[in-house]
């Protein structure tokens, strides 16, 4: 596995010596995965792919991929992956990417995994794939989850259990009625962590199968978490 040096800017952690490369952050629903790439992003100075940005973007902007994909989303069918790995192409061969990106939401499938990697080996100087998995135990996760109050007017986010408002039920900077979202529930929470693990397993079997996987704690402050992500990019970058 090719190790690229990369310089660490004034202020980074000095630790930093290697080019991060390709990131997959895996991490059942409430970990905090949005959070933590964009730490990465601020530490390592390198973009986040998120394939939902890139089905938006192309839709709105109407390019060739975003024309077809409009048109079978209109059918109310799913976007295939062969189209998702094309747009997917298109982003990365921007210039920021070159030392490195964080994936989210890609690769989904095990067949995206294979493309991907597929992609990244035929270019000789590119580095493969590592995937992180952040990790939080289930009640943890179902308090973050259902916990959950937010502001209407403000967009504050509450949490009952670990970040309450002053006053039940009230939003500490304009008074309004906390609100929880439809889909902050145990019976949906509990569906989409079937879903998650049904569609992640054989992405993180692959990986891990490849020497190319780690976890790490999620229970931590957001910036000790960051540095255990970096420590396990950097331990597999060695290998």
């Amino acid at each position: 596995m090719s190790s690229l040096a990369t310089s660490v800017k004034p202020g980074r952690d000095a630790e930093i010596k290697i080019a991060p490369g390709p990131i997959l952050l895996l991490g059942a629903p409430g970990v905090g995965k949005g959070t933590q790439s964009k730490e990465l992003v601020k530490i390592w100075d390198i973009p986040q792919v998120s394939t939902g940005d890139l089905l938006r973007a192309n839709v709105d902007q109407g390019t060739p991929l975003g024309k077809v994909a409009r048109e079978i989303m209109a059918r109310g069918e799913l976007v295939p992956d062969s189209l998702v790995n094309d747009m997917v192409a298109v982003r990365l061969s921007a210039p920021d990417t070159v030392r490195g990106y964080i994936l989210d939401g890609f690769p989904r499938t095990l067949g995206q995994a294979c493309w991907l990697d597929a992609r990244l080996s035929a270019q000789p100087e590119a580095l493969s794939v590592v995937a992180v998995s952040i990790q939080v135990n289930y009640n943890q996760l179902l308090r973050r989850i259902t916990g959950r109050r937010i502001c209407p007017v403000s967009q504050t986010i509450y949490n009952i259990y670990v970040n309450p408002p002053r006053r039940e039920g009230v939003c500490d900077l304009d008074g309004a009625a906390l609100v929880q979202r439809a889909d902050d529930t145990e019976e949906v929470f509990k569906e989409r962590i079937r879903a998650y693990a049904a569609l992640t397993a054989p992405v993180v079997e692959h990986y891990r199968t490849l020497g190319r996987f780690a976890e790490v704690d999620g229970d931590r402050p957001i910036a000790v978490i960051a540095s255990g992500i970096v420590a396990a990019v950097e331990g597999l970058r060695k290998t």
